[in-house]
């Protein structure tokens, strides 16, 4: 998974047609990723002040509106690719033009069915006794 961090303050300072012949190329590389076969999918999310955070502590439910750091970077989208290694993977995120104005987070991802089956057998195993 590369997770896209932006540097809200450097976008901001963009001149309009910079940002856009930037986000261009962005969507141009994502179109010749997907072509390879190395993009599986992308997303951008909205701003973090359209957010919320849930929490449940103590069984009390808090809700509260974004942003939720100080952060100077904030997640701005993901890229969900197929990479033979973590080489390959760090290759295709340096090729993101966010990687300048902020940090592509390059992230392997667990099997979600690995862990289903383990938790399952611990199930299984605890109400056999």
């Amino acid at each position: 998974m590369l997770l896209i961090y932006n540097d809200n303050a450097l976008l901001d300072a963009m001149p309009p047609n910079e940002f856009d012949a930037t986000m261009r190329d962005c969507l141009t590389h994502a179109d010749e990723l997907r072509q390879e076969g190395h993009l599986l999918e992308s997303q951008m999310l909205e701003s973090p002040t359209t957010a919320k955070s849930v929490r449940i502590r103590n069984g009390r439910l808090t809700t509260v509106d974004g942003p939720f750091a100080e952060a100077k970077e904030v997640l701005g989208g993901f890229n969900l690719i197929e990479a033979t290694d973590m080489a390959e993977a760090v290759r295709i995120a340096s090729q993101f033009p966010w990687a300048r104005t902020g940090c592509v987070e390059v992230r392997p991802l667990k099997d979600i069915a690995t862990v289903r089956k383990q938790v399952s057998g611990a199930t299984r195993r605890l109400n056999a006794r």
